[in-house]
């Protein structure tokens, strides 16, 4: 497997070179920038495998930035490093189009595994989930793995971690989902914060697929969910 490109975006430079340098020592290729404008810079010339963003920085914060990011790039996962550890904060982060976020402090062993589990590194997964696509969603078509979702000739780009859910919901169609499992094997722990950012991406798939009334996702309430079409 090639090196992975990670974007790190930091303004804190204690924590900064200790986490740049124990990353590249297990293998990764790390750009560290400081600030949104070189990060702006830095992802329109390099093509990335993965964003580690902070939340506060010197000229603006990173939830805008994704935003920014997500204009052009729907794909690239994205990570949130933050101190920050309110649920509206939490949300507001995977609203911006964040894949997963990690509350400082941290072990660089848990982020390692963060990282893995965005970039599909490690195998979590309790079934084997079908790899490739186009799959038809009631009157949608679904192509994955490139995360596209078809509606009478409408496109929506899904980001990375809606295309996994959706996925695995469409795969096991007519069955619940335990909602244990999509946080273990999505997030790596079925903390609160996590179910909260489930939540959302639920809600986000109910809408995208609203125009096909036959289709659903049922919430079983503390359960799981089950899609029907």
């Amino acid at each position: 497997m090639s090196t992975v490109k990670i974007l790190f975006v930091e303004d804190e430079p204690a924590l900064a070179e200790i986490i740049k340098e124990s990353l590249e020592s297990k293998g990764f290729e790390v750009t560290h920038v400081t600030t949104v404008a070189a990060s702006l810079q830095a992802h329109a010339s390099t093509p990335f495998d993965l964003l580690i963003l902070d939340v506060m920085l010197p000229d603006g914060d990173g939830f805008s930035l994704l935003k920014r990011i997500r204009l052009k790039d729907l794909i690239t996962p994205a990570l949130f490093l933050t101190s920050k550890s309110l649920a509206t904060d939490v949300v507001n982060g995977f609203e911006s189009g964040a894949n997963d976020y990690l509350k400082k402090p941290f072990s660089i062993e848990e982020l390692v595994i963060r990282i893995k589990s965005l970039l599909g590194m490690v195998n979590t997964r309790p079934i084997d989930i079908k790899k490739t696509g186009p799959f038809t969603i009631g009157e949608y078509v679904f192509h994955y793995p490139e995360g596209v979702l078809v509606y009478k000739g409408a496109k929506k780009q899904l980001t990375f971690r809606e295309a996994e859910i959706l996925n695995v919901l469409q795969t096991r169609h007519e069955q619940m989902v335990p909602r244990q499992e999509l946080l273990l094997t999505h997030w790596g722990n079925d903390d609160y914060f996590s179910g909260r950012s489930l939540d959302v991406f639920i809600t986000k798939l109910r809408k995208y697929l609203k125009q096909d009334p036959s289709i659903a996702i049922l919430n079983f309430r503390g359960q799981g969910y089950k899609l029907i079409f």
